[in-house]
C-alpha cells in the first residue's frame, strides 16, 4: 500500500464530511445495517478497489468489503466489481469518496489499457509523466500500472531529464550531459539521465556524446524517428513525445522507437462511470 495513501484518504474524507453527513443524520439512526453493490455502468478497466477497501477500513473496522473483480480487470457494463456491506450511516458517508477514487483510477486504467492494446503488435511501451492531479501521483502511476502501461519518472529527484530550458541555461547538450554526469558522480545518485533533443543534429550529438541512457525525441515527426530510430541502431533507448494520441500512438510505435510518453493517461482522463447501489 502506498505510505502516503492513509493521509490522501483522510482529506478526502475531511473536505466531503466536515463536521457531519447531514442528511444521514437526518434519515439514519445510526443502527441500520446495509449491503451494497459497486456497479461498472460502463465496460472498461478496473482499479482501485484496495484504495476502497482502505476508506473503509479506515472509516469502520466492521465493514465488510469483498471484491468481485481483481484491480487491472477488463469488466463489462453491469458487472459488480465489489459489495460492501456494514453500518448503513457509513456506507453512505464514505460512498462518494471510494467512488472519486475508484472512477478516476479506473478512467486511467482503462485509457492506458486502450493505448497500450493499439500498439502490443509492436515492441513498445506506453510511459506515463508528471501530468497528474497534484496529490494522487502515487494513485496515477499505480493505476497506468493496472492498465499495463509503465512508469516515467516518479518525480524531479529519481531521473535526470535535461529538456531545452536546461540546455540553454548549461550552454548546450554537451554541457549539460556534463553537469549531470558530475553531479551524480559527485552525490553517488544512481538516476539515469534522459536527455531530450528537437531533431536529428542534436540526436547526434548526444550519441557521440555518450552519457545519456535514454534520448527523448520532442515532437519529431515520423520521417524524423524513423531515421533517428537507424542512426541509433539500438544504441540507446528513444522515447517520442509530443503530439501522441489514439490516432498517432500507432504510427509513431510502428516507427521502431522503445518508449511511448503520453500526458493524457492523466491529465485529462475521463473517469470511469461507476455507482453504489443499495440492495
Amino acid at each position: 500500500m502506498l505510505p502516503g495513501l492513509d493521509a490522501l484518504i483522510d482529506r478526502a474524507l475531511a473536505e466531503d464530511v466536515g463536521d457531519g453527513d447531514i442528511t444521514t443524520a437526518a434519515v439514519y439512526h445510526g443502527t441500520e445495517t446495509a449491503h451494497a453493490d459497486i456497479v461498472a455502468k460502463e465496460a472498461g478497466v478496473v482499479a482501485g478497489l484496495e484504495v476502497a477497501a482502505r476508506i473503509y477500513r479506515r472509516t469502520d473496522a466492521g465493514i465488510r468489503f469483498e471484491a468481485a473483480a481483481a484491480d487491472g480487470m477488463r469488466v463489462e457494463k453491469g458487472t459488480t466489481v465489489a459489495s460492501v456491506r456494514g453500518a448503513a450511516h457509513h456506507l453512505l458517508t464514505t460512498e462518494r469518496t471510494v467512488l472519486n477514487f475508484m472512477q478516476r483510477m479506473s478512467g486511467v486504467a482503462t485509457r492506458t489499457r486502450t493505448f497500450v492494446d493499439l500498439v502490443a503488435h509492436t515492441e513498445a511501451a506506453i510511459l506515463d509523466t508528471r501530468k497528474t492531479i497534484p496529490g494522487h501521483r502515487e494513485l496515477d502511476k499505480w493505476a497506468v500500472r493496472l492498465g499495463g502501461g509503465r512508469n516515467h519518472r516518479a518525480g524531479l529527484y529519481d531521473m535526470y531529464l535535461i529538456k531545452e530550458n536546461h540546455i540553454a541555461v548549461a550552454g548546450g547538450i554537451a554541457a549539460a550531459l556534463d553537469a549531470c554526469v558530475a553531479h551524480r558522480k559527485r552525490t553517488g545518485s544512481g538516476a539515469p539521465i534522459e536527455l531530450e533533443v528537437p531533431d536529428l543534429e542534436s540526436l547526434a550529438e548526444a550519441l557521440a556524446h555518450g552519457a545519456a541512457d535514454i534520448i527523448m525525441l520532442d515532437n519529431f515527426g515520423l520521417a524524423q524517428m524513423r531515421e533517428a530510430v537507424a542512426r541509433t541502431a539500438g544504441r540507446v533507448p528513444l522515447e517520442a513525445s509530443g503530439n501522441v494520441n489514439l490516432t498517432t500512438v500507432v504510427p509513431i510505435a510502428e516507427t521502431g522507437v522503445d518508449r511511448i510518453s503520453v500526458g493524457s493517461l492523466t491529465h485529462s482522463v475521463q473517469a470511469l462511470d461507476l455507482s453504489m447501489l443499495f440492495r
